[in-house]
C-alpha cells in the first residue's frame, strides 16, 4: 500500500514539473525552428547620391536658336576710305547718306540724281601737297550706283594716290561728293641702295676704356667730342661686286 502512494506521489510531481517546464522548452524548439529556416543576411551596397537641386526647364523662346549677328550694311556715316592692297592695286570702300544725296538734288535740281552715274576719279599725287587741282594726273572708273566698293589697279608701285568719288553728268561735268585719304603703293623691288654708311667705334670703344667707374656725364661728353674729330671721313662697308661692272674690285 505504501509503495502505490509513493508511486502516485512520484507520477503527481514529474507531471508539476512537466507542465512547469513545457512552455519554456516550447519556446526553445521554437526558436531553433526560426533559426534554421530563416535565409541567411544579405548585405546590400548602397551609394550615396549627389545631392542637387532641380533646375527648372528654361521658356520655349530661350530655348530657340538664335541667329548669329551680322555686320551691318552700313553705318549712316558719309566716307570713302583708299587702302593700297599691294604695289599695283588700291582697294576703294564707301558710304554715301541719303542727307548727301538731298544734298546734290537740292544743288541740282531733282532729277540730277537719276541723269548722273557714279565716278571715281583717281589722282597721282606723288610728290605734291595735293589741293584738288595739282595732282600730276588722274584717270576716272565709271560705276553703277549699287557698287559701294572696288579694286583699282594703277600699275604704279611706289607711288601715292587719291580718290574722288562723285557724279558725273550726260555732258561730262564731274560734281566731287566725297574725297580720300591718301594711299601710297609699296616698292615692288629690292632696294637699290647697296653701300650704306656705317658708324665708326673703334675709337669710341678705346676712349671709354680709358675711365673708371664713376666718371660724370659731362667729362663723358667732353671726351667724345675730342675723339669725334679724329673720325675718318667716309667710312662705309664694302658693297658687293657683280659680274660684268665696270668698277675694279677695291684691294
Amino acid at each position: 500500500m505504501n509503495i502505490f502512494l509513493w508511486l502516485i506521489l512520484a507520477f503527481i510531481m514529474v507531471f508539476a514539473v512537466g507542465v512547469f517546464l513545457w512552455p519554456s522548452l516550447r519556446r526553445r524548439t521554437a526558436k531553433k525552428i526560426g533559426a534554421e529556416t530563416l535565409p541567411p543576411p544579405q548585405f546590400v551596397e548602397e551609394i550615396a547620391e549627389e545631392f542637387s537641386l532641380p533646375v527648372p526647364a528654361a521658356p520655349e523662346h530661350q530655348a530657340q536658336h538664335l541667329p548669329e549677328p551680322q555686320l551691318p550694311h552700313s553705318y549712316g556715316v558719309d566716307r570713302l576710305v583708299l587702302m593700297a592692297r599691294d604695289p599695283h592695286w588700291l582697294y576703294a570702300y564707301w558710304e554715301i547718306t541719303a542727307t548727301k544725296q538731298d544734298e546734290f538734288t537740292r544743288t541740282y535740281g531733282p532729277e540730277a540724281w537719276s541723269s548722273t552715274h557714279p565716278v571715281l576719279r583717281v589722282y597721282d599725287v606723288t610728290g605734291v601737297d595735293f589741293n584738288g587741282n595739282n595732282a600730276k594726273g588722274f584717270m576716272d572708273i565709271h560705276l553703277d550706283d549699287e557698287i559701294d566698293n572696288w579694286h583699282i589697279e594703277v600699275k604704279e608701285p611706289d607711288r601715292s594716290f587719291c580718290i574722288d568719288l562723285g557724279r558725273m553728268f550726260q555732258d561730262g561735268r564731274f560734281i566731287t561728293l566725297l574725297r580720300s585719304n591718301i594711299a601710297t603703293t609699296p616698292r615692288a623691288s629690292l632696294s637699290d641702295r647697296l653701300d650704306e654708311e656705317w658708324m665708326w667705334i673703334e675709337g669710341l670703344y678705346r676712349t671709354l676704356g680709358k675711365f673708371q667707374y664713376g666718371v660724370s656725364s659731362p667729362m663723358l661728353i667732353e671726351e667724345l667730342a675730342l675723339e669725334a674729330r679724329k673720325l675718318p671721313v667716309g667710312i662705309s662697308s664694302r658693297g658687293n661686286w657683280h659680274p660684268g661692272s665696270d668698277q675694279q674690285s677695291p684691294h
